[in-house]
């Protein structure tokens, strides 16, 4: 018998990316910035859903890496950088897990986390790079004039949305936003998903879809959600 609460994520993923292969094209999006690629399961989402534009993947951690610049090396339009995003330039550790998930977070991980996975206690640091976004837009950008901006950072989102400054302000050139937000933190010190959105509410954008990630099997309990968010409308 299949395994109820991984049918349950395989649902919410797929009503996720129909959600996103609409907005991709009703947004006219020609810059996907996946922040957070691991081994690149997201752009090669995009890739099979039919999205041909430029897509620049962010990854710090060495080994997930490593695939993920196998997967994008025979597509042109795919560029792969070595950094963690954030709202100060310069360098943290990242606490890696090259087990089963190959997780990565700048945060290290919570009580709940340890127990919910064992194998978040099993970490080995690593010095990574961290940039701002408005910062390394240059080098980025190219003619892009209408991106989705995915954030998936292991608990440091909302850092990295600060550090895209002017880029998510209303006449910046991100259309819409792919934010994991917590209700159950795995990592410590982690906003959870009411802080989350009440900092994206105050910077211009609004809900426009909550997809569950996973789930605490014992209780059934939501830990994480993918948040999709789209620009408030002027009054």
């Amino acid at each position: 018998m299949d395994d109820p609460l991984v049918h349950q994520r395989q649902l919410s993923e797929e009503a996720r990316d129909a959600h996103l292969r609409w907005l991709i094209t009703a947004l006219d999006v020609d810059l996907v910035l996946d922040v957070g690629a691991n081994r690149g399961q997201f752009g090669r989402g995009l890739r099979e859903g039919g999205y041909a534009g430029r897509l620049v993947s962010f990854e710090p951690a060495a080994a997930p890496r490593s695939r993920l610049e196998e997967l994008a090396a025979g597509d042109p339009a795919w560029e792969v950088r070595p950094w963690a995003l954030g709202d100060v330039e310069g360098e943290a550790v990242l606490h890696a897990v090259d087990e089963e998930t190959e997780l990565g977070s700048l945060r290290e991980s919570s009580e709940f986390g340890r127990a919910w996975k064992d194998v978040m206690s099993r970490t080995r640091e690593e010095r990574v790079a961290v940039r701002r976004l408005d910062a390394a837009w240059d080098e980025l950008a190219g003619d892009a004039a209408r991106v989705l901006l995915k954030l998936d950072t292991q608990g440091f989102d909302l850092a990295a949305f600060r550090g895209a400054g002017p880029l998510v302000q209303a006449d910046g050139p991100v259309v819409a936003v792919l934010s994991e937000v917590a209700c159950l933190p795995i990592y410590d010190g982690v906003p959870l998903l009411a802080e989350h959105l009440q900092e994206y509410a105050a910077a211009g954008w609004s809900l426009a879809g909550l997809y569950p990630v996973s789930f605490e099997r014992a209780s059934l309990r939501v830990i994480e959600h993918d948040a999709v968010l789209v620009r408030t409308p002027p009054d």
